[in-house]
């Protein structure tokens, strides 16, 4: 604060009027106040704040506003946060706005502690942020030694969706992966170690956890005529990218090439998809998030959370050659 005060040519009482958001600075000061606290990466401490406070029992979150699978997350977020008597402000991540960006607003909030669903933030940012408050992130691991983490086992998921596979014929298997996506190494991993232990060829094609990179591997594979059996996409959003270039190109499904997910989304129910994918448990993950956030809050140190995924068929995966 005190930083912010000599580089804004006023005192540290001015900066943290300007910073409570009460009354008593102009217009032209406050605004000049924030933006040198911006370009410094000043955040107040809402730790040192909290002690003058009553607890706001709030929970800050980021997600991706995108992607399906953290919209059917933050949804029971909200209700695990209710259960305890907590209330949850949501930050959303979008095209034009970065995590970062969502971030810093939560941390200008009275949040007891952060949930980050899918955060793509390197190990020292996280530490950064951990370092501030209480933080989780969903969805893959952390490897900032003051950030708890909450996951699904993506290597044992995608895991689940080759043995499926491979349980009705399909030995030519795709895995067409999620890029640079959280969770994106292990559900490679997974695939590999998969055909490795059934002994069939599983291919990886690089993809991405959108519509739009599922139908790109999709074309590419069909103009290089290597159309497998079987797939198994990086998530139902790119699943569902394979899906409509596929029947665009007037292969059956599954009769020609089997379709597996990931996520379990509601998009995966769809009465038009009818997914066959593999569930990370929306509801599980969010109410383990939302314990390990407050057991962070009450001083403890919890164990990261890895919980076990599960195979949901649907109408997308049959026996190989099944096309009439």
């Amino acid at each position: 604060m005190a930083d912010v005060a000599r580089a804004a040519g006023v005192s540290p009482a001015l900066v943290s009027i300007v910073m409570r958001g009460v009354g008593g600075a102009s217009d032209e000061t406050r605004a000049r106040v924030l933006r040198i606290a911006d370009e410094l990466g000043y955040v107040p401490d809402r730790r040192a704040q909290q002690l003058r406070q009553t607890a706001s029992r709030l929970i800050g979150v980021t997600f991706e506003v995108q992607q399906t699978f953290h919209g059917d997350l933050v949804e029971h977020l909200y209700a695990a946060a209710a259960e305890r008597g907590y209330d949850v402000v949501i930050s959303a991540v979008a095209p034009t706005r970065t995590e970062r960006e969502a971030l810093r607003t939560l941390l200008r909030e009275r949040c007891e502690a952060i949930v980050m669903v899918g955060s793509r933030l390197s190990d020292n940012e996280l530490h950064e942020i951990g370092s501030q408050l209480p933080a989780v992130v969903v969805a893959r691991a952390s490897g900032a030694r003051d950030v708890s983490s909450v996951r699904s086992d993506d290597i044992a998921g995608v895991g689940l969706a080759i043995e499926h596979l491979v349980s009705l014929g399909h030995r030519d298997i795709v895995h067409i992966d999620g890029s640079d996506a959280p969770g994106s190494v292990d559900r490679r991993r997974g695939a590999l170690d998969a055909g490795h232990r059934f002994g069939v060829d599983v291919r990886i094609v690089a993809g991405g956890p959108t519509e739009a990179s599922g139908a790109a591997a999709t074309r590419g594979l069909l103009a290089a005529g290597s159309l497998p059996s079987g797939v198994v996409a990086f998530n139902d959003r790119c699943a569902a990218g394979v899906l409509d270039t596929l029947i665009r190109a007037g292969v059956d499904v599954p009769g020609t090439v089997s379709v597996v997910g990931y996520d379990d989304s509601r998009l995966a129910e769809l009465s038009y998809l009818q997914l066959t994918t593999v569930s990370q448990n929306a509801s599980e993950l969010s109410r383990s998030a939302i314990d390990t956030a407050l057991a962070l809050v009450s001083g403890l140190h919890p164990d990261p959370v890895v919980l076990t995924p599960r195979l949901v068929v649907r109408s997308t995966t049959g026996p190989v050659g099944a096309a009439v």
